[in-house]
């Protein structure tokens, strides 16, 4: 699926539908957390970062941005996209575990619902980050509502993925995600869901309805 992160009506056309939101979302949390207007030359790491669909609006708003991830095709497109689009970002092939630095932000952004040890992983993402810093994550709740519409409907019914691009044994509940921050001295400053739309089509933020996808933010602990 490398390919086709830039087609907006490609596979990956539900995550072009959603990163407004997801962008939204972002901003919102990271200028509430340092008290500021806007989020310029702040240093922000994209773990699993794809082909860059975060990074460059983050980019656009003027953070320093940086970009890692696995995928050696995805981070070769999301290289040669930025400098298309006449953007400055560092991008790497790359693991949490594998990379060095601490960042202002840290995101991991559908991603946890992949990895094969989420104790690990959640270890490796938050020791990326500053003392002062703030971590986001987003993923999908393990519910029987997740299940239907995260599996059923998304990739066997809807089409917008793969078939077995999830497991839904993968997905993490919130609870799960919080005690995992909590033993890495990470506080939860928030929890938000994001949910669909059929009729009109879109996303949108809620703060009743974590039952599918949510994001989580996260400080470390004072």
């Amino acid at each position: 699926m490398a390919n086709e992160w830039w087609d907006v009506n490609g596979k990956l056309k539900p995550l072009h539908k959603l990163n407004p939101t997801r962008i939204d979302y972002l901003k919102c949390q990271i200028c509430t957390h340092f008290d500021r207007k806007n989020i310029k030359d702040l240093s922000v790491l994209d773990v699993g970062c794809g082909g860059g669909l975060v990074c460059e609006p983050l980019a656009q708003m003027g953070a320093q941005v940086t970009g890692i991830d696995a995928g050696k095709t995805a981070v070769k497109i999301a290289i040669e996209h930025a400098a298309d689009s006449g953007l400055d970002i560092t991008y790497k092939c790359e693991t949490s575990t594998d990379h060095k630095g601490q960042y202002d932000v840290v995101l991991a952004l559908e991603i946890i619902e992949h990895v094969d040890n989420v104790d690990d992983f959640v270890e490796s993402v938050c020791k990326l980050v500053k003392p002062n810093g703030l971590i986001i994550f987003s993923t999908l709740n393990r519910t029987g509502k997740s299940f239907a519409l995260g599996i059923v409907a998304a990739e066997y019914i809807l089409r917008w993925l793969p078939q077995e691009t999830h497991n839904w044994k993968k997905f993490v509940k919130p609870s799960e995600l919080a005690k995992h921050a909590h033993i890495n001295n990470m506080q939860v400053n928030d929890i938000t869901g994001l949910v669909y739309n059929p009729l009109l089509d879109q996303f949108s933020l809620s703060n009743t309805d974590i039952s599918v996808n949510y994001f989580m933010s996260a400080a470390h602990k004072k």
